[in-house]
């Protein structure tokens, strides 16, 4: 704003001339998202497709998971905005960097459960968050109470070049870190007895160890080492589409809070009672609430003067 302040005195100042006639106009201004969207009809998301029950594909190969079900609810905003139908278009990409890049680039609209971190928000803008997670330890029951001085000399897996190796690395130096590509590698490392437990997001690794039957598996401590909110994030620059995904995440927070069927049903199936996180559903409620403070309730718009009702 500073930059701009600066500038417009300057062009309405009698010493600035127009551009002679001939010179070449300024390049056309690049697509926007709601403009791409409403021309073809599609929201191009990208993501792991290994993460349950946050994001994996079903045996016919089609995307599930919380994710989805945000990410059908912004699909449904836009949808309104656009005035044509929407569908989501999901493509899996593993690695974070290329995900964050193809983002900035305009190559993708839509990236969900991220954690926030200073690097990505150069390239790309963030939604409101649409959950937390937060790094535990995964190991057999009752080999490890999760406290950092017992991993000292342990073999314990991580991903590499990860929020949860930095972490651990700092909680505990002397731990054997081995690290993995991702955390289903990192699992099966685990299992295998190559290492002794798995430091990773403790949503995917309870999803994971869910979708593979693995029992007698913990999660340690009971406070994470480290918490976050996960988010979705989109294109820089682009406030109208991010405006619309914030509202949409904000009513299906709102929505089951309120204890609407639709909403309730579709995010228990991945992260209530009976899922592989199990989560009861006032938690997931308290969760919401404090993901909420600070915005604005959405309420329905008042009934046009004269409508019947």
């Amino acid at each position: 704003m500073a930059l701009i302040a600066c500038l417009g005195p300057a062009l309405a100042s009698p010493a600035y001339s127009a551009p002679a006639s001939g010179t070449s106009a300024p390049p056309a201004r690049a697509e926007g998202v709601l403009e791409r969207v409403a021309r073809s009809g599609e929201l191009r998301m990208i993501g792991p497709a290994d993460h349950p029950p946050l994001l994996s594909l079903d045996a016919q190969g089609r995307p599930q998971g919380y994710v989805m079900v945000v990410a059908t609810r912004i699909a449904e905003l836009v949808s309104a905005a656009v005035g044509r139908p929407v569908r989501v278009q999901f493509e899996a990409v593993t690695d974070a960097e290329p995900l964050t890049r193809r983002l900035g680039e305009g190559q993708a609209e839509l990236a969900c459960a991220l954690p926030f971190s200073w690097a990505r928000d150069q390239m790309v803008d963030f939604s409101m968050p649409i959950g937390l997670s937060g790094l535990r330890l995964m190991a057999p029951a009752g080999r490890f109470t999760g406290a950092p001085a017992l991993l000292a000399g342990r073999r314990i897996a991580v991903v590499r070049d990860s929020l949860a190796e930095t972490q651990l690395r700092g909680l505990q130096p002397a731990a054997r870190l081995q690290a993995y590509g991702d955390l289903p590698a990192a699992l099966t490392a685990l299992t295998a007895g190559q290492v002794e437990g798995v430091v990773g997001d403790s949503a995917l690794l309870a999803g994971l160890a869910h979708q593979r039957g693995l029992k007698g598996m913990a999660l340690t401590p009971e406070v994470p080492y480290l918490r976050y909110a996960l988010a979705c994030a989109v294109p820089e620059n682009n406030s109208a589409f991010q405006h619309l995904v914030n509202r949409a995440i904000t009513q299906l927070l709102q929505d089951y809070i309120a204890g609407d069927a639709t909403s309730v049903t579709a995010i228990n199936r991945w992260v209530g009672p009976g899922s592989a996180l199990n989560l009861p559903a006032q938690q997931i409620r308290g969760v919401f609430d404090a993901l909420l403070i600070g915005v604005e309730p959405l309420r329905p718009a008042p009934a046009p003067a004269g409508a019947s009702r």
